[in-house]
């Protein structure tokens, strides 16, 4: 039988509380806050109001979208400040030819040789095409190298203007050289432009229909886990309206901020899939409030707002919890990690925003049709809740311990059970944990340009050509030289760099001022391990064979992707440093104790890693390929899962404070906890798994990867550690979970 820590048997009714709503229980009295006049409001005369203000934000977005998807960018790859974005700075100024990124004509023909006459004419118009461009500079064709094949040919550009501004003109400048080479050949030779700005946006289109499709399979089926778990189709009806709600006025702001900001297709894709999670979870939670206060007896209007004061508040607390570990990806000097904080913060504001107007709003008005088409398994009479310890029929006595809780569930059987053994329960889960997050020991981190998801495409197969006719990579290395127009001596570097097997070529330039350029072609894949430690080699190098003390910068695909991957590395320190205070200082505000927060950021950072565990047997022991794990990967999941894991938490933890400060008694209030959150953290988690788990139907590899590792990290959140290690921990630790030196402990800290 359950005891207290101090070993006194408990009282029957304290084991497992009656689930009744009503009087001063579970937080439904009260209703004089800000909260409970908002959900009043929204939920008497003003809701109509509230619902045609949501309905014409939703008709805007709905209009807004044909022009976002032709704003829509690529994702930012350069790192202001880093050696490829000095390089490339000093390369635009000392060759304004050169432009701020070089990129590659590839051409190609079925039946014309490179030499042949109207192969020439071919590349000779495109060029001259091109070159009357104000957005094109400099073109250099490259020289023939070992094992190019006779029918291709190819030519360095030079691209003018800002990142922003070359992805805006790629697709003009790409139909330019395809007319003039259809034109001056006849058809027989074609060209597309490469290079790594090329490659991630030809991702960012196929985005899009990624997008649409897995919103087509991830919404039905989030649909009939609300079924299943609200018994009833229209109660479903009202988190899909509010989430459905949420993500068009998301997309929205997305294309109102498109017009002053760049938009890329990653920010799309997290808003979508945050304001669809998150409104379906939020608006979950107040429901079951809502139904909770209406089964009290509780008016509609007055049970909405008893649900905005109660549920709202806990997800006023999860919404900020999102939009604090959001702005922790500032701190990172990567603007493809701020474009995530913006969306992070965006959908958590609108969703949190919907839920607290709209959901109570709906809920009032469809009061009436909340049990429409209810399953048969949960329609009233079938769920009859029994005693928990059922007497014998003379005598009044207890049972034998076999028969007690017998006409209760096996779940809450199982959670009597566990608060009977928490210190075993607890080493169980905490082993579990431990040995998924093993394999984090050996994860590979890299950047990549995803080939299965350019498989098809021009841009696809002039990859693979590049690499098979040893010109994979090419970078353009600049040695300032201010105050002396003398070019710098790379002879010896020169000589080197050719006897290398890798280097296919090695051309200097110098402007006769205050910079010599090499331009290096080489054999790596700029995305591969070969290309990093090509880098590398290079660098070193330059300091052993070049004048002593000549700085040395290189831009191109491999450097900007390492420098890319270098400052996600850097950063995710600073981020895991900010969103672990962060979270530490909201709970201990929160609940008014030290060990809570403790146990907290503990778990979610074991949570975390189990993850990544679970993420690099699937994708890197047991994936074909063995892929790496997208270098930019952990910044994001790592924000998300701590965002989400303290809304459980929080969720679970306020039902045990709200117990536990009107009884003292720590067990029954765990048990308190557990028997009326299991039901909403599972389902609550279940959704936003599916919601996240649609990322793994993409054809990117990133978005296949980061969907799995947040979609596993929530369930095992959800499941081994709020449903066992949490109530296990705070058995265990009793009225010590509420202590705060200088606030006394036990029942008077409890918030």
């Amino acid at each position: 039988m359950p005891v207290d820590l101090r070993g006194r048997r408990l009282r029957r009714g304290a084991v497992l509380p009656p689930s009744g709503i009503g009087g001063r229980r579970d937080g439904l009295a009260g209703g004089s806050g800000v909260l409970d006049r908002l959900g009043r409001a929204a939920a008497g005369t003003g809701g109509l109001f509230v619902i045609a203000v949501w309905l014409l934000l939703a008709a805007g977005a709905v209009m807004s979208l044909p022009g976002l998807t032709h704003r829509l960018a690529p994702p930012s790859l350069e790192v202001p400040g880093s050696p490829s974005a000095a390089a490339a700075a000093l390369v635009a100024r000392g060759f304004p030819e050169l432009g701020g990124e070089q990129m590659m004509l590839a051409f190609g023909s079925a039946t014309l040789n490179a030499d042949e006459p109207r192969y020439e004419q071919a590349i000779a118009a495109t060029v001259n095409r091109l070159a009357a461009r104000p957005d094109v500079g400099a073109m250099l064709p490259l020289p023939e190298t070992d094992g190019r094949h006779p029918r291709h040919a190819y030519v360095l550009v030079g691209v003018h203007g800002d990142e922003p501004a070359r992805q805006r003109n790629l697709p003009a400048q790409l139909a330019s050289a395809r007319q003039a080479a259809r034109e001056a050949s006849a058809g027989a030779v074609t060209v597309t432009i490469l290079g790594v700005s090329r490659a991630f946006a030809q991702l960012a289109h196929a985005d899009l229909a990624d997008l649409r499709s897995m919103e087509a399979m991830t919404v039905p089926v989030a649909a009939v886990l609300l079924v299943l778990g609200l018994g009833a189709v229209g109660a479903a009806a009202v988190p899909l309206a509010v989430g459905g709600v949420a993500i068009l006025t998301g997309v929205g702001a997305l294309a109102s901020a498109a017009a002053f900001v760049p938009v890329d297709s990653t920010m799309l894709t997290y808003t979508v899939t945050m304001s669809l999670g998150l409104g379906l979870d939020y608006t979950l939670l107040i429901l079951l409030r809502y139904r909770q206060a209406r089964r009290a007896g509780l008016p509609p209007r007055v049970a909405a707002g008893r649900a905005a004061a109660t549920a709202g508040g806990t997800v006023t607390w999860c919404g900020a919890a999102i939009v604090v570990t959001s702005c922790a990806l500032l701190v990172v000097e990567v603007p493809w990690a701020h474009s995530l904080a913006l969306a992070g913060m965006l959908a958590a504001l609108v969703t949190l925003a919907a839920a607290l107007t709209l959901g109570p709003a709906l809920l009032s008005r469809m009061d009436r049709h909340l049990e429409w088409a209810t399953l048969p398994w949960r329609r009233p009479g079938r769920d009859t809740p029994r005693p928990a310890w059922p007497r014998a029929a003379r005598g009044g006595r207890r049972p034998a311990r076999a028969s007690r809780g017998a006409g209760q569930p096996a779940w809450v059987r199982a959670a009597g059970h566990m608060m009977e053994r928490p210190g075993r329960y607890a080493v169980a889960a905490t082993a579990v944990l431990v040995l998924a997050a093993v394999p984090v020991l050996h994860l590979r981190m890299g950047l990549h340009y995803d080939r299965p998801a350019l498989a098809g495409t021009d841009l696809g197969a002039g990859l693979a050509e590049l690499e098979r006719d040893a010109v994979a990579g090419l970078t353009t290395v600049a040695l300032p030289h201010p105050g002396r127009p003398v070019p710098v001596d790379t002879f010896a570097f020169q000589q080197a760099l050719r006897a290398d097997p890798r280097v296919s070529m090695a051309t200097v330039m110098d402007n006769g001022r205050d910079l010599t350029v090499m331009l290096i072609a080489d054999r790596c894949p700029p995305d591969g391990a070969a290309a990093a430690a090509f880098q590398r080699d290079l660098h070193a190098l330059g300091a052993r064979l070049l004048p002593a003390g000549q700085p040395l910068l290189a831009v191109g695909p491999a450097a900007r992707l390492g420098d890319l991957a270098a400052g996600a590395a850097g950063g995710l320190w600073r981020v895991l440093g900010v969103v672990l205070l962060a979270s530490f200082v909201l709970l201990l505000l929160t609940f008014r104790s030290l060990l809570i927060p403790v146990k907290a950021v503990a778990m979610n950072l074991l949570c975390v890693c189990a993850a990544f565990g679970l993420l690099t047997v699937a994708f890197q022991d047991l994936g074909g390929d063995g892929a790496d794990i997208n270098a930019l990967l952990p910044l994001i999941v790592f924000t998300i899962v701590f965002g989400l894991s303290l809304d459980y938490e929080v969720f679970l933890v306020h039902r045990i404070a709200e117990h536990y400060r009107r009884t003292g008694d720590n067990t029954a209030a765990v048990l308190h906890g557990l028997r009326h959150t299991a039901r909403p953290i599972t389902l609550a988690a279940a959704i936003m798994a599916v919601t996240f788990g649609g990322l793994m139907l993409t054809r990117r590899l990133d978005f296949q990867q980061g969907g799995f590792a947040v979609a596993a990290a929530i369930i095992l959140d959800a499941t081994i550690i709020r449903m066992v290690l949490v109530p296990c921990l705070m058995r265990l630790l009793g009225h010590r979970n509420w202590w705060l030196p200088g606030f006394g402990s036990g029942r008077g800290s409890v918030p």
